[in-house]
Formats: C-alpha cells, sequence, structure tokens
C-alpha cells in the first residue's frame, strides 16, 4: 500500500515541479518584452515573438464609448521601441501576474502601469498568448486596455517613479 501512495506522491511532485519551470520561462519570456522595451533592444523584442503576432488594445474614446484597435505584426511596435525615446525611457512596470498553462499553449494576464521616464501615461491590463515552439515559448497574441485613471498602482511602483 505505501508503494503506490509513494509513486503518487513522486509524479504528483515531478508535475508540479514541471509546471512551476514553464511558468518561469513564460514569465521570463514576457519580462523580456519590457526589458527590450526599457533598453530599446529590437534584437530581444523580436525573439520574445511568434513569427505572425496579433495585438489588440481596448480604449475609451473621447465620448466615453469603447473601442478595439487590432494590428497584425509587431513592426509598429519594433519601430517606436527602436531608438530611445527623448522623453525618457519606456517602462512597463507589472503585477497580480497571473500564469496559465495547458501543454504548449500558456496565458499571462497582469496589471499594468506604463512610463515615460517617471512620467505617468497609462494603464490596464495586459493579456499575453503563447505558445511553445522548438526555440522556446513565444507571444502570438497581446492584448491590453488602457486608461489614465482609476488605477490602483503598487505604492512601490509609484515611489520608484517620483
Amino acid at each position: 500500500m505505501k508503494k503506490p501512495l509513494f509513486l503518487f506522491l513522486l509524479l504528483t511532485t515531478v508535475s508540479f515541479v514541471q509546471a512551476q519551470t514553464e511558468e518561469a520561462k513564460v514569465t521570463e519570456v514576457v519580462n523580456n518584452l519590457f526589458k527590450a522595451m526599457y533598453t530599446n533592444d529590437t534584437t530581444l523584442f523580436k525573439s520574445v515573438f511568434s513569427n505572425e503576432v496579433t495585438l489588440a488594445t481596448v480604449v475609451m474614446t473621447r465620448d466615453g464609448n469603447s473601442s478595439l484597435k487590432r494590428e497584425q505584426g509587431i513592426a509598429g511596435f519594433v519601430k517606436a521601441i527602436a531608438k530611445p525615446n527623448p522623453k525618457g525611457v519606456l517602462t512597463e512596470e507589472i503585477w497580480n501576474i497571473k500564469v496559465q498553462l495547458d501543454g504548449d499553449f500558456a496565458q499571462v494576464w497582469c496589471d499594468y502601469a506604463f512610463y515615460v521616464g517617471n512620467t505617468f501615461s497609462h494603464c490596464g491590463v495586459d493579456a499575453f498568448h503563447l505558445n511553445k515552439t522548438a526555440d522556446g515559448w513565444k507571444i502570438f497574441h497581446l492584448a491590453d486596455t488602457r486608461k489614465r485613471e482609476g488605477c490602483n498602482v503598487p505604492q512601490n511602483i509609484l515611489d520608484k517613479h517620483k
């Protein structure tokens, strides 16, 4: 009776450790995206994305309606981070990171605040979809919301950008 229980516990532990390792790899991809933005590293930036990428943003228009903007590919995004911004480095601070995995598919959901230099720009939620390839985890879809008010940015992040 002890042998099956031990085997079950061993397999459960191994599965848990493997899931934690995959979560760390997925989170590293997301962190590398923000590191690339911060350092204007287009090579690192491109390395986190799949060959075919869709981007989507949900914003509130001036008249208070919700609007969905979609883009195919990251060319505009790459151009935006290719050289230093004269107003300061682009920093996206994230928190409340939730990673979900199912085989070679992962989803990352997190809150964020975006800064240019130390000036607050906007906040919202990022939602990443990634797939595991022979080259590792790659982002194939990135969606976000953007707002300027109603942001619950943690105090340590606010202090960092004073």
